[in-house]
């Protein structure tokens, strides 16, 4: 089969757009037909290993009672696959089956074993999915309009496969119920009632405070080390007593220093609230008071003035203004309803004749639960939300927003709401494959690439049937909205660790120094972002996949071009930066700071954890698990004198129970020891060069972080291209994958 030599998410889509069930169980084959085709190839090129009495690995191929026991066993053809796609199997240093014997056998495996129809691509199982943290957080913001910390309220989620989305793991305790009907009722609560009737609020974004003098000084970043002044006007169109709020933030250093500085939040030219500001973990301070505004124009400015410096060996600190809030005025001459409000009560607090009541309740118990439900509310569904609105009504002496209250609150708390289970046309016939209907298509997208419900277009798409037929642009509408950085934050967070970067235990200070250990906490905010960035670029411009590996420009700010040696990059941003011919190292994920942190030990690199993450989450071949009773490294640590880590691992791999798994890891490993556990560049290891020079277990040979990029991306390209893509299904469709994926899999 032709592959693509760019990986396409309207393909990945396209595959997902099938109900997933289970599959039938695969046919025994008549004995002559394996005999003829198949055992011939398996003992020419595995019984060595395999067969015939040996069993390396714990791995037969011959130890079955019959033909059609050996058959039926699925999960261990599944294996034989794996190994023969990924050309793990046999050994490079063994006779290799040709091309067209191996996608033979590949083949016979996929349609006579596993029993699938390339045609017709078997889907799998449905999986039914609670809302994880991410997706309950952004799935509330997006339905009404409220910020709700899910982290907060909701212990952490497990994974599976590497991902947090995954069923089989995201289970709902008794607890847990308990915590969805607290944060229902909170919700409820915060809509409602909390967000009107209220005196007016105007929140004006920090970033617009600008200097009068320098127009290049925004309240975005203030060095409290200078005597800076913003401001901000805003006009006042009711006259009265307003309540102005400031909120600040010091940053800069993630670690205690002197320095500190006199801010005054004036209006008017009279100061409202000052304070001394310095080193502060706090997420926001605010300065606020009472001040009389007559109509007009109304002048706001933040003061800054310095106090200590700080000490040697100490950052400075700048401020950030995060927002101004306005609220008044007081005396109530003007009252409002929060927008958030208006998403459960569109046309406002109801003010019509009474008979009017029950035909309003329907329209917003009715939109309400098609977005939360995410597909159309049925009529008995209406009916039982109706009756408890109207009890709840009546226990509050008639308001009718207490009854509202009571029903989105039982919304919220719903199975339907919680839990993401896609009705199936025909749920009690295992052997049919049915598409899923066009409001699970538009769940699967959303959530998929947005980690959130469906927005309006999808589900009027859905409603008209139309979604199938128009997938490729609403996957390119979903790719360019800003909600997509939710895919990138949390595919990308997961399958290459980018969320753990800024928390992964890391002496910086014994590793880089007592200097450049003490501000090490910012570079590592730019090491993920660079990563992230790339990500997004490839995927916003539809580059090359491969050239995640082997790009030659990367997003870098002043502080990580530093760290990184890359001259001639100023300022704080993050901006993409070609990279130059004479020093190509920082090409690719392989050598960015993200990735080499989070495979490092607390003090030094790991040859064995950067190797495994290459072999998981770039080649997909991860090894079997390590065996019981392993000698710890620092043991063959002892059986040299000061030695390298490439020879620590050559010790290593003397004991048996060592070599097979760290032949697979540490050559890829080991090509990454020229950057240290904190991804900073080294040439020399314990006084000596390091040498970068590694194999393959498949064969290929390189010399330097470049070649094996290269390797990868063109050699290897089809095992990253699989590897990428069962990511991605795994992360979308919220199970592992099983045989009857192979087919998919080929055709992405």
């Amino acid at each position: 089969m032709k592959r693509s030599p760019h990986a396409s998410p309207c393909a990945l889509l396209s595959a997902l757009a099938a109900l997933c069930l289970p599959a039938p169980a695969p046919a025994a084959l008549p004995d002559e037909t394996f005999q003829k085709q198949v055992r011939p190839l398996l003992e020419e090129f595995c019984f060595d290993c395999h067969g015939e009495g040996s069993k390396k690995g714990g791995f037969s191929l011959d130890s079955f009672p019959s033909l059609q026991a050996h058959l039926a066993d699925t999960k261990h053809w599944f294996a034989i696959w794996k190994n023969l796609e990924s050309q793990m199997m046999p050994p490079a240093e063994k006779p290799q089956l040709s091309p067209e014997k191996r996608t033979e056998l590949l083949r016979w495996i996929e349609h006579s074993v596993f029993r699938l129809d390339p045609q017709n691509p078997d889907p799998g199982r449905v999986t039914v999915r609670r809302l994880n943290r991410k997706e309950y957080q952004n799935t509330i913001l997006d339905l009404l309009g409220i910020p709700f910390d899910a982290d907060d309220s909701f212990p952490a989620d497990d994974t599976g496969h590497g991902f947090d989305t995954l069923g089989d793991v995201l289970t709902i305790s008794p607890i847990l119920m308990e915590k969805y009907l607290d944060a229902a009722q909170e919700i409820a609560r915060r809509v409602v009632f909390e967000s009107g009737p209220r005196v007016p609020v105007q929140n004006l974004p920090g970033e617009t405070f600008q200097s009068a003098t320098s127009p290049n000084r925004t309240g975005k970043l203030i060095p409290l080390s200078e005597e800076v002044a913003v401001q901000k006007h805003w006009e006042v169109k009711t006259p009265g007593r307003y309540e102005v709020s400031l909120a600040i933030q010091t940053v800069g250093s993630p670690e205690a220093t002197e320095h500190s500085a006199r801010v005054a939040f004036k209006h008017g030219g009279q100061t409202v609230a000052a304070s001394t500001v310095g080193w502060d973990l706090r997420k926001q301070v605010t300065l606020a008071g009472i001040v009389d505004m007559p109509a007009g124009p109304a002048a706001f400015s933040v003061e800054v003035s310095p106090q200590n410096p700080p000490a040697e060996g100490q950052k400075p600190l700048s401020l950030r203004v995060l927002h101004l809030s306005v609220r008044g005025p007081l005396e109530g001459t003007e009252k409002e309803y929060a927008p958030e409000f208006y998403r459960v009560f569109p046309e406002g607090p109801f003010q019509g004749p009474p008979e009017n009541k029950a035909a309003y309740r329907r329209r917003i118990l009715e939109k309400v639960v098609t977005r939360a439900f995410r597909r159309p509310a049925d009529e008995a569904t209406l009916k039982r939300l109706e009756g408890l609105s109207e009890a709840a009504e009546r226990e509050h002496a008639g308001l009718f927003e207490a009854g509202i209250a009571q029903a989105l609150t039982a919304i919220l708390a719903s199975p339907r709401f919680l839990l993401r289970a896609e009705i199936q046309p025909e749920p009690n016939n295992p052997g049919k494959v049915v598409a899923v209907d066009e409001f699970s298509l538009a769940s699967r997208l959303s959530y998929f690439l947005w980690s959130s419900l469906p927005d309006e277009e999808l589900l009027s798409q859905a409603k008209e049937g139309k979604l199938r037929a128009n997938l490729r642009a609403q996957v390119d509408r979903l790719l360019a909205h800003p909600r997509s950085e939710r895919f990138v934050d949390n595919f990308v967070g997961q399958w290459l660790q980018t969320r753990d970067v800024e928390t992964v235990n890391l002496d910086a200070k014994s590793i880089l120094g007592e200097e450049v250990g003490k501000h090490f906490g910012s570079t590592r905010s730019a090491m993920r972002e660079e990563t992230e960035l790339l990500f997004t670029h490839i995927l916003q411009n539809n580059r090359p996949a491969v050239e995640l590996l082997t790009a030659d420009y990367t997003f870098l700010n002043e502080k990580l071009a530093q760290f990184y040696g890359i001259p001639g990059v100023k300022g704080g941003q993050m901006q993409k930066v070609p990279l130059p011919a004479d020093s190509p190292r920082r090409g690719g994920i392989l050598t960015h700071g993200s990735i080499l942190l989070v495979t490092s030990n607390p003090t030094r690199t790991s040859p064995v954890k950067r190797g495994l993450f290459i072999l998981e989450n770039l080649l997909g071949s991860p090894p079997p698990p390590a065996p019981p009773n392993v000698p710890e490294l620092e043991k063959a640590k002892k059986a040299a004198t000061n030695p390298t880590m490439r020879e620590v691992m050559e010790i290593h791999r003397k004991d048996p129970l060592c070599s097979s798994c760290h032949a697979r890891m540490d050559p890829l490993g080991l090509a990454l020891e020229g950057f240290n556990a904190a991804g900073g560049f080294r040439a020399r290891d314990h006084g000596r060069p390091i040498e970068t020079a590694g194999q393959l277990i498949t064969g290929e040979k390189f010399n330097s972080p470049e070649e094996l990029a290269h390797v990868l991306a063109t050699s290897r390209r089809e095992d990253f291209y699989r590897c990428l893509a069962e990511k991605l299904l795994i992360y979308a469709l919220g199970r592992g994958l099983e045989y009857y994926d192979t087919v998919t899999l080929h055709q992405i």
